[in-house]
């Protein structure tokens, strides 16, 4: 997800489940060719399991940035067929290449050729008027003939004009038998389903029919959701850390990310939901959105959030 599941995001995220594998931002060809591919490609060795999805349509790109995720150290390299935003459609990658499953065919043929990590493919069930199933086995069979052996099918299709990303992610309806359909025609691959998932229960109500479940926005509002996931799915044992134990983790990381030169509002907003649901989380935001971006913010700033919101909990006992 575009400015959320940065390196700092991921950080976080890791440190409230050990298992789940995480993506990054999309990140497209002309930027890591162009740009500063130490800064776009860097991650924590702690973030493993980790994949980095691609945004682009010429096979040859796509072949390079591949090289550069794996030499980075990345476990899978994702190719993104999904986004709708009008930048992204100008770029000519994202949903818009559901029409062109030659294209997309092309970049994963030449990524695998250089790569030994899973090349993958995140898709919608269909776009505009073509969004019969027939259209969707269409693409994934010309897609699967190429190499690719997991799809994660955000179970919407997309409306490339009418429609903003937000809508898009909001406005078409979610069609999760049409997923569950194309793993019945499709056995042999792995099918991950993606889309409008808020709860560890659905995940579980998912897994009876599909090999994975991705979640995007919920988790990043609320990460602590990702909690049990490890014991629930992966078979640990033991307790996951709590909210406060994921923070002072987090803090310590902060502190070291800061003296490198990060922005603290960049690493405090990915922590805003961690006590999401919770008594004092109303405060604990209220202090954050009101004090982060003060020019004289430190680590503190965090600190006393927390500190507040314990004083809450302490006067209502």
């Amino acid at each position: 997800m575009m400015e959320c599941t940065d390196r700092h995001d991921r950080f976080l995220l890791r440190l409230v489940s050990k298992h789940a594998l995480l993506y990054t931002e999309m990140l497209t060809t002309q930027a890591l060719i162009n740009g500063d591919r130490n800064r776009l490609l860097g991650f924590d060795d702690n973030e493993h399991p980790v994949a980095v999805q691609l945004g682009g349509s010429d096979p040859t790109q796509m072949a390079i940035c591949a090289r550069y995720a794996e030499a980075e150290g990345y476990d899978e390299v994702n190719i993104n067929v999904g986004c709708p935003s009008d930048r992204v459609q100008a770029g000519r990658f994202g949903a818009c290449l559901m029409v062109e499953p030659h294209t997309v065919a092309e970049c994963v043929a030449a990524m695998r050729a250089v790569v030994q990590i899973p090349v993958t493919v995140k898709t919608r069930i269909g776009i505009d008027h073509q969004d019969s199933f027939e259209h969707l086995c269409a693409f994934i069979e010309h897609v699967a003939s190429a190499g690719c052996e997991t799809f994660i099918v955000h179970a919407r299709k997309a409306w490339l004009h009418g429609l903003s990303p937000k809508q898009n992610r909001e406005v078409p309806p979610l069609n999760y038998t049409q997923v569950y359909k194309l793993k019945k025609t499709y056995p042999h691959l792995c099918i991950v389903i993606n889309g409008g998932v808020k709860s560890l229960d659905q995940v579980e109500f998912h897994l009876q029919h599909v090999d994975g479940v991705m979640m995007g926005r919920e988790a990043y509002a609320n990460p602590y959701l990702l909690s049990s996931i490890d014991q629930r799915f992966f078979g640990e044992s033991g307790d996951p850390r709590s909210r406060q134990q994921v923070l002072d983790h987090y803090l310590d990381y902060c502190e070291q990310q800061v003296k490198n030169g990060c922005r603290l509002s960049h690493l405090s907003k990915h922590v805003i939901g961690l006590f999401h649901g919770q008594p004092g989380a109303k405060a604990w935001r209220r202090h954050l959105s009101d004090n982060i971006h003060r020019p004289d913010a430190s680590i503190e700033v965090i600190r006393q959030a927390s500190i507040n919101r314990e004083a809450i909990l302490n006067s209502a006992c």
